[in-house]
């Protein structure tokens, strides 16, 4: 073994190794969509005094975090995100109600001496003096001006006493610095006057409505007459319900918010769903893998087990820099992981199609020499179709948001990962296997010592595809037609991730009908609501922008006619934050489409990226246009798919391009249309094996993954089956075109490759 085959068996150890260790010791968090509860989005807005900025977002966000700590949620998540967005998940939590009116508050605490009680607010109130409505609903109070705020307030809890249960719970209060000295004034002047009179009463006043105006003391007399209550400590009682004294005692305790925030997003996911759609992947990943690596294993033998086990150190390393980096696995992230695995058998087939051809011409000298030569040669194309994936993943995770941009985390890590796997890990296996004295008696057994079915039935035949290059575009031209004016004639049935408003997904337990869900939800006052089945048993209904009360009130009404109801989703999305989204996804596929264009001009010539953006947007157009004619929706979903798609697109078009421009450095006296319709006879074993790979995955998720990601494999079969269109017969027929107005200058030759390795392959002389 010479020395850079041992640094990679090395390498390869260390890295199984460490990502063995992750995979037995450490756990990955799961995402909301996973494991159940409610996720709000909220916005800091500027205030009359204060701007919403970076501080100010991050003072709100600890004090919202107390708030949620004392409401008991367990492991609750509360992070800043951006500048003025804060993201609160609340595990377990699925009916956000009472959670978003509490951590929504502004809590401007305030409390006051009440100077009067009136029949009605003066339409010109004296300077100074405030006037609000009395926590009975009995005329207003009118307030002395605010004698301290809840930052004097170290602390709030509600209690009950078991010895005076009838009295019912109550909050207890802490004060700090001065507050206990000023609590003690005021309630000493308050105690000094006539029992059950307004002067008796301290107003306890948040986001300027009286929420409890207890009486000092009533039963007392004047003992607390100029003295007050003292020693930091005072109780509030009023016959609370156990909810409402633990809210009070949440706010107070939690403090004042900096600045006003505002609800533009909340998901909340039933624990059902998470669970089904953790069983329904895991089990579309095992037979699409199991498949992928039966057929793998048929068309190249040997090399293509080595292949299968590298495979299996993909998963591994994926799961393991999953965890370690402490990413959250959503239910798109989930999909990212399965399809990944296609990438990490797109890199073995284009090493072993290398070595097939180079030892079947002769070119090399034995099977390790081969393969070597298999590696060296394909790394270029491996290098570029990875980084067009890894262009697309990042701008998922930057532009898109919710769990979509856990997609674009497990996608970069899988595209990572799945070179590591077939460069370091499959190498060092291959090279072993075919080292071997029985299989260098046994050629045929490595699976790199003659061409498949699909490239001799090719080789026979010699087909002129660019003989006909004009009749190829025009069939891209027919098929992008016939896609905008699906979405000219039908539409797209946009999501509320890009409109706002509301969608709620129940499970009923006795199956209806979607007509009967439509007539409870009209019955409810919604008789614009989309509602559609889903699934088995599931009803959605799709709303405008309505409060939780109201969603709980179309819940009600479909839970009376289906003997009851099961929460799946309950989704929130405000029309700013919709439009953002919107904004952002078309932003997204332009700047995906410009960064390819950028990278292949640099990478090969204008033209080249011409013939690839071409292939691009027919296959965005045919997506798009089967997901309007056939009424889909178009969500943060079907984002992550296209932009997926445009970098397996830009993946096939490279590897086709690539081997072009060898081919062409190789003949360069010959015809550009011979020379291409070689380039892809070469290829096309590739991108079919590669395909089916993929094809057996996808088709896992899409019959097996459940409803949530069903939408989301379609939209990816779609676009392999056309991307393998596109880039043999969209993009190199434009080259072509192109090329024949814009010839390129005369090409240099390419260097021959110098194999470093010294050990034969095939015995020694002695």
């Amino acid at each position: 073994m010479n020395r850079s085959s041992l640094i990679r068996a090395l390498l390869a150890f260390f890295v199984l190794a460490a990502s063995t260790y992750v995979v037995l010791t450490a756990r990955p968090q799961l995402g909301l969509d996973l494991r159940g509860g409610t996720q709000i989005v909220l916005e800091a807005k500027d205030s009359p005094t204060v701007k919403a900025t970076k501080e100010t977002t991050d003072k709100a966000t600890q004090v919202l975090h107390r708030r949620i700590d004392a409401l008991g949620v367990s492991e609750p998540n509360v992070t800043r995100q951006g500048e003025n967005r804060i993201i609160v998940e609340l595990p377990g939590v699925q009916d956000p109600r009472e959670a978003a009116k509490v951590i929504g508050k502004t809590a401007q605490l305030t409390f006051h001496e009440v100077l009067d009680q009136v029949a009605a607010k003066p339409a010109k109130p004296a300077a100074g003096e405030v006037y609000l409505p009395s926590d009975t609903g009995q005329g207003f109070l009118r307030l002395a001006k605010p004698a301290m705020t809840g930052e004097l307030v170290s602390g709030a809890e509600g209690l009950l006493d078991p010895q005076q249960v009838a009295q019912g719970w109550f909050v207890e209060m802490k004060f700090k610095g001065d507050g206990g000295k000023i609590w003690a004034n005021i309630t000493g002047k308050a105690a000094c006057q006539p029992v059950n009179t307004p002067q008796r009463l301290i107003a306890i006043v948040l986001d300027n409505e009286i929420i409890s105006a207890p009486q000092v003391d009533p039963n007392g007399g004047n003992q607390l007459c100029n003295l007050g209550i003292s020693g930091g400590t005072t109780t509030i009682s009023g016959s609370f319900a156990e909810a409402d004294a633990k809210d009070l005692a949440a706010l107070i305790s939690g403090g004042a918010l900096p600045v006003p925030v505002e609800v533009i997003d909340q998901r909340t996911v039933g624990p059902s769903l998470g669970q089904d759609a953790i069983q329904a992947s895991a089990l579309a990943a095992i037979i699409g893998l199991a498949l992928t690596a039966l057929f793998i294993v048929i068309v190249y033998r040997l090399v293509g087990l080595m292949a299968v086990l590298g495979l299996v150190g993909y998963a591994g390393m994926s799961y393991a820099a999953l965890t370690a980096l402490g990413a959250t696995l959503t239910l798109p992230g989930l999909a990212g992981f399965v399809l990944a695995i296609g990438m990490a058998v797109d890199a073995n087939v284009l090493v072993f199609e290398r070595a097939r051809e180079d030892y079947t011409s002769g070119r090399t000298d034995g099977l390790r020499r081969s393969l070597r030569s298999g590696f060296q040669n394909a790394l270029s194309a491996i290098a570029d179709s990875n980084i067009t994936t890894l262009l697309a993943a990042g701008l998922l995770f930057f532009l898109a948001a919710g769990p979509v941009r856990g997609f674009g985390v497990t996608l970069s890590i899988g595209v990572v990962a799945s070179m590591l796997s077939a460069l370091v890990v499959t190498r060092v296996l291959a090279e072993f296997a075919v080292s071997r004295g029985f299989v260098l008696r046994h050629p045929r057994l490595s699976g790199i010592a003659g061409h498949g079915r699909v490239r001799t039935w090719l080789e026979s035949r010699r087909p002129s595809l660019m003989k006909h290059s004009r009749r190829w575009l025009l069939i891209t031209a027919v098929a992008i037609v016939v896609a905008v004016a699906g979405v000219a004639v039908r539409g797209l049935n946009l999501g509320i991730e890009f409109t706002g408003g509301r969608l709620l997904e129940v499970s009923t337990a006795q199956r209806i009908t979607p007509d009967q869900a439509r007539a409870a939800v009209a019955e409810a006052g919604y008789p614009s609501a989309v509602v559609q089945a889903s699934g088995t048993d599931d009803i959605t209904v799709r709303t405008g922008t309505i409060s939780d009360d109201e969603a709980e009130k179309i819940r009600e009404s479909i839970s009376r006619i289906g003997g009851g109801t099961e929460l799946v989703r309950n989704e929130s999305i405000g029309p700013s934050l919709g439009e953002e989204l919107r904004n952002k996804g078309l932003i997204a596929l332009g700047i995906a489409l410009l960064a390819q264009l950028l990278y292949l001009a640099v990478r090969f010539r204008w033209t080249f990226g011409a013939g690839a953006v071409l292939a691009l947007l027919q296959n965005v157009a045919v997506v798009v246009g089967v997901f309007a004619w056939t009424g889909k929706p178009i969500d943060g979903i079907f984002l992550a798919a296209i932009l997926t798609i445009i970098g397996y697109t830009v993946n096939d078009s490279v590897v086709v391009f690539d081997r072009i421009r060898e081919t062409r450095n190789a003949r360069s006296t010959d015809n550009l249309g011979s020379i291409i319709d070689t380039a892809i006879v070469n290829v096309l074993p590739r991108t079919i094996n590669t395909g089916i790979s993929t094809l057996f995955i996808l088709s896992a998720l899409l019959f097996l993954g459940g409803d949530s990601l069903a939408d989301f494999a379609l939209a990816l079969l779609l676009g392999i089956l056309v991307g393998t269109y596109s880039s043999n017969l969209t993009a190199a027929p434009l080259l072509l075109e192109l090329e024949r107005r814009y010839p390129a200058p005369p090409p240099r030759p390419k260097r021959p490759l110098v194999d470093r390795d010294a050990q034969p392959d095939r015995g020694a002389v002695v």
